[in-house]
């Protein structure tokens, strides 16, 4: 399982930077696939962002693509997503997942764990 929180606090605003860690329960294999996620009120869970955790491999959705940056610390067996140029609609609750494919694919992911809310005021 995975637990998601952001790194610093304080208000964001649209344009600003923040960074989010994903720190899994146990080891992270490098079979593994860690895959982002969103999910804004109302509005049904979205693919962010999948990293290979062996090569490094990483593919981004198209919204975040030139924003976002996914990266790791594989000793400590946990992720990061570098989030720049935020903007109003990237409020939403973020996930991390595990997965054996490098897949976009909600329903291949699995280990979810808690979810931290980014809040982007305009």
């Amino acid at each position: 399982m995975f637990s998601c929180r952001r790194l610093g606090g304080g208000l964001v605003q649209a344009g600003d930077s923040l960074r989010l860690s994903c720190a899994a329960s146990g080891r992270i294999y490098s079979s593994s696939v860690i895959g982002w996620f969103r999910q804004a009120p109302g509005k049904e869970r979205e693919f962010v962002a999948a990293m290979r955790w062996s090569n490094t491999n990483t593919k981004y959705a198209d919204s975040v693509k030139g924003r976002f940056t996914v990266s790791k610390n594989g000793a400590e067996n946990t992720a990061y997503l570098q989030m720049d140029s935020v903007k109003p609609e990237d409020t939403a609750v973020y996930y991390c997942a595990r997965s054996s494919q490098f897949t976009m694919q909600t329903t291949e992911y699995s280990n979810w764990g808690q979810g931290t809310l980014v809040t982007v005021s305009s």
